[in-house]
């Protein structure tokens, strides 16, 4: 069956981004009649819920390596969880960059972000991590510095 022919309802699930493109062609050429509203606006939806849980993984992947930075004792593994941290800072940055409207939920999931990472960790290490966050909780702190370092 040509994918031309078949009618946008079900062209967004049997070829997603070809509907994906007319979609856009259609937004582009004014032709809101043949818009598929209601997955456009789940697809819409969606894209924030995503960068919202993006920004969970990426804070509780930064507290899980600061926690090993700083409390496992193994000096040979350091390097690699900095690294570790400093793509993790990075990639929070881009995000908030995009949109910083997303600033007051990343500082409203610490706790939980920090407490998915000690649960996490828990399992890994025999190592007594605190229960309390010992990091730093103001954006600038927690994206741009070395905040790993000082707590040797």
């Amino acid at each position: 069956m040509n994918p031309l022919k078949i009618p946008t309802k079900t062209l967004y699930d049997t070829d997603f981004n070809f509907w994906v493109e007319e979609t856009v062609n259609n937004l582009k050429s004014k032709n809101y009649e043949q818009i598929d509203w209601e997955n456009l606006i789940d697809e819409v939806e969606g894209l924030a819920k995503r960068d919202k849980r993006e920004l969970e993984s990426r804070l509780t992947t930064l507290y899980e390596h600061a926690l090993k930075r700083c409390f496992v004792p193994l000096p040979d593994c350091y390097r690699g969880w900095e690294g570790t941290l400093s793509r993790t800072q990075q990639q929070l940055t881009r995000i908030l960059r995009d949109s910083p409207s997303l600033k007051a939920y990343l500082l409203a999931i610490i706790d939980e972000c920090y407490h998915n990472a000690l649960k996490n960790l828990c399992r890994e290490y025999d190592t007594s991590f605190p229960d309390i966050c010992p990091f730093p909780t103001d954006l600038e702190s927690l994206l741009c510095e070395e905040f790993w370092q000082l707590k040797n």
